[in-house]
């Protein structure tokens, strides 16, 4: 099982900086080690990840691949979630696209939009 690079200076800062533009404040984030499948699901390899919680619901972004992100949502073992894109070549892509379905989900929880 090998281990990837961390994340860049520069995709942490995205990461901070996205947040901070969402939530209006500094979020506390934490790097952490994963374990993903292989593309091929044959092997489990570590992948360095950015980790956030924020009003009961917590944020995953991990580092897939050299310039390759993928991204999670939970808020327990029984609602896990995705945004239906399995990687992304860009950390702002992919953290965008997780706060808006993650937005979304809580608006059709509120019955807000369907």
């Amino acid at each position: 099982m090998s281990k990837l690079p961390d994340f860049t200076e520069a995709e942490a800062k995205t990461i901070d900086d996205i947040l901070v533009e969402r939530y209006g404040k500094a979020v506390k984030t934490e790097h952490a080690d994963i374990e993903m499948p292989s593309k091929d699901d044959e092997l489990v390899y570590a992948c360095p990840a950015i980790y956030w919680e924020q009003s009961g619901c917590h944020f995953i972004i991990a580092k897939t691949g050299e310039g390759e992100f993928a991204s999670q949502f939970f808020y327990g073992a029984e609602e896990q979630f995705n945004t239906g894109q399995e990687f992304y070549d860009d950390v702002r892509e992919c953290l965008i696209a997780t706060l808006r379905v993650q937005a979304n989900h809580e608006l059709k929880k509120k019955g807000a939009i369907e």
